[in-house]
């Protein structure tokens, strides 16, 4: 099973988006694959159609549930959904660095993909997502407050590298919200590529343009590929599957 986290500190960059696009399109090509929404505000969940009444992530983090009895399966997949209660977790979580990724072994011959959505902060739980990753994908909005972010996530990821995940590997940039027509947009990109490059990773070919397809998707349960195959956000998406598997 090989593990990916889609992480980022900065809010509104379209990770749960990009998670569940990711997974939904690996899941199109006949791939088995384990959703785990680490995020507070378990969007993801909501998204897939999990109920939060059950065994959450929170509880498998704790010890107190396997990660085989908290995967609920719905029509949207196989997720380990997120929990409000994950607000508090980072004091539940010290020293607990690898308590996801052992819990997750167990279930490595069950799937071949497992999609790991974060929090919008570089705290215990996206520190334990990208303990438990194999590679990691940081989706950026094309503006210049995000080189920033994007210089603090790689740092954090430098950090784990050097302590507890030595098999991290940054997969790549991803420019979401993406508006070609707007002439600082396209200046932005030039930027990120030189970043992504100083970070030793790249920038996605793929841009994910601004669409309203992917929020209507989301609104109804539904994967963008289903919603709406030939929208832009589709057509992005399927894109960037090419260029990363």
């Amino acid at each position: 099973m090989k593990t990916i986290a889609i992480a980022q500190q900065k809010g509104g960059t379209g990770k749960t988006t990009t998670a569940h696009a990711i997974g939904a399109g690996l899941k199109a090509q006949g791939k088995r694959v384990l959703f785990v929404d680490l995020d507070p505000q378990a969007n993801l969940s909501y998204i897939i159609g999990a109920r939060l009444d059950g065994k959450t992530v929170l509880d498998v983090l704790k010890g107190e549930a396997t990660a085989a009895e908290a995967t609920q399966t719905t029509d949207g997949g196989a997720i380990i959904p997120g929990t409000p209660f994950l607000a508090g977790a980072d004091a539940t979580l010290a020293g607990k660095v690898y308590a996801l990724g052992e819990a997750l072994k167990p279930l490595a011959r069950n799937y071949d993909y497992c999609i790991l959505d974060t929090p919008p902060a570089l705290g215990a739980l996206t520190v334990a997502a990208l303990t438990a990753a194999e590679a990691v994908i940081i989706p950026c909005l094309p503006d210049v407050l995000s080189i920033q972010a994007l210089g603090q996530i790689a740092e954090t990821v430098k950090g784990i590298q050097q302590t507890c995940n030595p098999g991290l590997k940054i997969a790549g940039v991803l420019l979401t919200r993406y508006t070609p027509r707007q002439k600082l947009t396209r200046d932005t990109e030039a930027i990120f590529a030189k970043a992504a490059e100083g970070i030793g990773t790249r920038l996605f070919k793929a841009h994910i343009r601004e669409t309203v397809s992917i929020r209507e998707a989301q609104a109804t349960g539904t994967d963008i590929y289903t919603y709406s195959p030939k929208s832009a956000g589709a057509l992005d998406y399927n894109q960037l599957l090419k260029e990363i598997f």
